[in-house]
C-alpha cells in the first residue's frame, strides 16, 4: 500500500496515487475498500482484541477494525508530500527560465505542470474527506451489521468529484503563490506576459508587479539587506525569515500577539502560517548583488 516515489524526471507530475477514481492503481485504495474486522472477520460478541489499533464496536457486537483505513489515510498524506515537492521544483524550474532565457513556451508548460499538480491534489483531498465521512458516519449511526466500506467511500468521492470546476484548480494556494512570484519575476527581469498567462492572473493584485527600483532589499527587523526574505500573505511586507520568527516565537511565549514591524502597517496578528518564500525578491536582491560585485 505504499505510494510512488517523487518523479525523477522535474518537470513530470506523479501518476500513480492521484488516480484514486479506479479504486485500484494503489493498495491503499483497496485496503480502504476492504476495511477488515478484527482478527480477520466479524466477531460475533465482545472478542478480545489481539493488539491495540482502531477498533470500533457494532450494534450487535461485532468489532470492525479501521487500522487499515489509518494507514490509507496516512499513505495518501504521504502522496501529498510529493505533489507539494513537485509544485515547488515546478515553481523553481520557471523561475529559472525566466531568469536565464524567457522561454515563454517552456514557461507556459510548468503552469500546466502546476494545474496538474493541483488537479491531483484536489482529488486526493476529495478521496481522504470521503474516507473520513464515511468512518465518521458508521461511528454516528452504529449500524446493525458490517457496512461495505468501499462502496460508501466511492459514493462519496462520486459526489465531490462531481462538484469539480476548473476554477478550482486556479484557487490552489500553491498555484497562487506560483503565479504571483512568476509576475513578479517577469516584472522584475523585464519580460511582459503573454496574453493567456495575463488572464490567468488578472484577479491577482497589481500591486505586487513592482520594479527592481522599487523593491526594498532591507528587513524592517534587522535594516540588514535580506538573505533570505519572506513575505507576509495578509498585509504583503516583507522581512528576514529568521528574524521575524524570533519575532512570533518571543509574542507566543509571552501568550500575545505579533504585529507587523513594518512602520505603519495595522496588521496585527502575524502567523507562520501568513509567511511565505518570496522567491522574486530574493532573486531580485541576488541578481543586483552579481551586478555590483567588483570585477576579480
Amino acid at each position: 500500500g505504499s505510494c510512488a516515489p517523487a518523479p525523477a524526471d522535474e518537470s513530470v507530475p506523479p501518476r500513480c496515487p492521484p488516480a484514486c477514481a479506479s479504486f485500484g492503481g494503489c493498495g491503499s485504495y483497496r485496503d480502504v475498500g476492504g476495511a477488515r474486522p478484527a482478527a480477520g472477520g466479524a466477531a460475533s460478541g465482545p472478542a478480545p482484541l489481539a493488539r491495540p489499533g482502531n477498533y470500533f464496536k457494532m450494534r450487535r457486537g461485532s468489532v470492525i477494525s479501521f487500522n487499515c483505513v489509518d494507514s490509507s489515510l496516512s499513505s495518501l498524506k504521504n502522496c501529498q508530500s510529493y505533489i507539494n515537492t513537485g509544485m515547488d521544483i515546478a515553481t523553481k524550474v520557471a523561475f529559472d527560465l525566466v531568469e536565464n532565457c524567457n522561454d515563454v513556451e517552456e514557461v507556459n508548460s510548468m503552469e500546466s505542470v502546476m494545474l496538474e499538480y493541483a488537479a491531483m491534489d484536489r482529488e486526493l483531498n476529495h478521496y481522504m474527506q470521503a474516507v473520513e465521512a464515511t468512518v465518521h458516519q458508521i461511528k454516528r449511526d452504529k449500524p446493525e451489521n458490517i457496512p461495505d466500506l468501499k462502496d460508501l467511500v466511492k459514493k462519496k468521492f462520486t459526489a465531490l468529484e462531481s462538484k469539480n470546476d476548473d476554477s478550482d484548480l486556479r484557487r490552489n494556494e500553491k498555484y497562487i503563490h506560483f503565479m504571483e512570484q512568476l509576475k513578479r519575476m517577469r516584472k522584475q527581469f523585464g519580460h511582459h506576459s503573454d496574453t493567456d498567462a495575463n488572464e490567468s492572473i488578472e484577479q491577482i493584485d497589481e500591486d505586487i508587479a513592482v520594479t527592481q527600483s522599487q523593491m526594498n532589499f532591507i528587513c524592517p527587523i534587522t535594516q540588514m539587506e535580506m538573505q533570505k526574505p519572506v513575505r507576509n500573505k495578509v498585509c504583503g511586507h516583507t522581512y528576514e525569515e529568521e528574524a521575524i520568527l524570533k519575532i512570533i516565537q518571543r509574542r507566543e511565549n509571552q501568550k500575545k500577539k505579533a504585529c507587523c514591524p513594518k512602520i505603519g502597517c495595522s496588521h496585527l496578528d502575524v502567523k507562520r502560517s501568513d509567511l511565505v518564500p518570496d522567491e522574486a525578491l530574493k532573486r531580485a536582491i541576488d541578481s543586483q548583488n552579481k551586478q555590483t560585485r567588483p570585477m576579480p
